[in-house]
């Protein structure tokens, strides 16, 4: 029998982390934090009072194992004068799904048999969930685009009203052999799946050893001169009783003309890897940066390979 994987995250960083982790033999449940408030997702949040389908259609898309006409066309953009511009279609196929179906988890059990999904995809929750954040000088700001807009630092992030977890989460995380806390912007993507009491409890509960995924450069306004260490730390806080087993990090120097172009375009930098702060949690390192278009990347394969065999072991 698969050993049991349960993904924490949101964003970019969890479907790539997922297009790695579905070529081998596990049994996987993507959970999917669903705040985001902008573009089209928020558009149609706005409209449909919705929780979040954006990071849900990447995630779908990651899993999926269709031909990749279908992939594009699920992220096709539409660019017109009209009020379709700029909504993804998967985004509005999701919507139609949670509408017909009345609910948003049985929408995307739905999908998922179309595009053959290899592991299940969950949200977190089914409410229209609002993410509310306090910066550093004690300005509260309302919505994750426009926490992630701020350019003030982040002390912490909370729910305006606290979402009910979806029960799939609940019982996929206590029945986990390994949990993971993907790589991505760590306020708006990861922790909004931890500030829920139900789900540190959940984890609390599981016999799942925890893994993170760490970051391999900075987020402006929220980890500016993070160190692995440090990531680790934060996550550690936002957790119950269990905390942190392993981290997985690059150790590959990354090249310096593409670090440039980060620090000059985006104000990132690379996160250090402080292994003299690292004595409590093991550390899977390895040269897992690679480019993809000019943008700096995991290689989804090797850091799955390297979860699987920690998984394994």
């Amino acid at each position: 029998m698969n050993k049991k994987v349960v993904v924490l995250g949101g964003g970019n960083g969890l479907s790539v982390l997922l297009s790695g982790l579905k070529k081998f033999p596990l049994d996987i449940t993507a959970i999917v934090s669903v705040s985001d408030n902008g573009s089209s997702t928020g558009r149609l949040r706005e409209e449909f009072h919705t929780p979040a389908v954006g990071d849900i259609r990447r995630v779908i898309i990651s899993l999926s194992e269709t031909e990749p006409l279908v992939e594009k066309l699920f992220n096709y953009r539409f660019n017109t004068s009209s009020d379709l511009n700029g909504h993804a279609v998967g985004n509005l196929i999701l919507t139609a799904a949670k509408e017909i179906t009345g609910n948003l988890s049985d929408g995307i059990e739905a999908l998922s048999k179309v595009f053959n999904l290899k592991g299940k995809v969950v949200p977190l929750t089914e409410d229209d969930v609002v993410l509310m954040g306090e910066m550093e000088d004690g300005t509260i700001i309302k919505g994750e685009s426009e926490i992630t807009l701020c350019d003030k630092k982040i002390k912490r992030v909370f729910y305006e009203n606290e979402p009910v977890v979806t029960k799939e989460a609940i019982e996929s995380i206590k029945e986990a052999d390994l949990i993971i806390l993907s790589m991505g912007s760590i306020y708006t993507s990861i922790i909004p799946n931890l500030i829920n009491k139900e789900v540190r409890d959940a984890i609390d509960e599981s016999n799942a050893r925890l893994l993170y995924v760490s970051n391999m450069v900075t987020q402006p306004g929220e980890t500016d001169g993070f160190s692995v260490s440090n990531h680790v730390s934060l996550l550690n806080s936002y957790l119950g009783q269990k905390k942190l087993n392993a981290v997985v990090v690059n150790d590959k120097e990354i090249d310096e003309n593409i670090l440039k172009l980060y620090r000059s375009q985006e104000q990132k930098d690379p996160v250090l890897v402080d292994y003299e702060n690292l004595k409590n949690i093991e550390v899977l390192g390895d040269d897992f940066f690679i480019v993809d278009n000019g943008m700096i990347r995991h290689d989804s394969l090797k850091v799955a390979f390297s979860i699987f065999s920690y998984l394994i072991r």
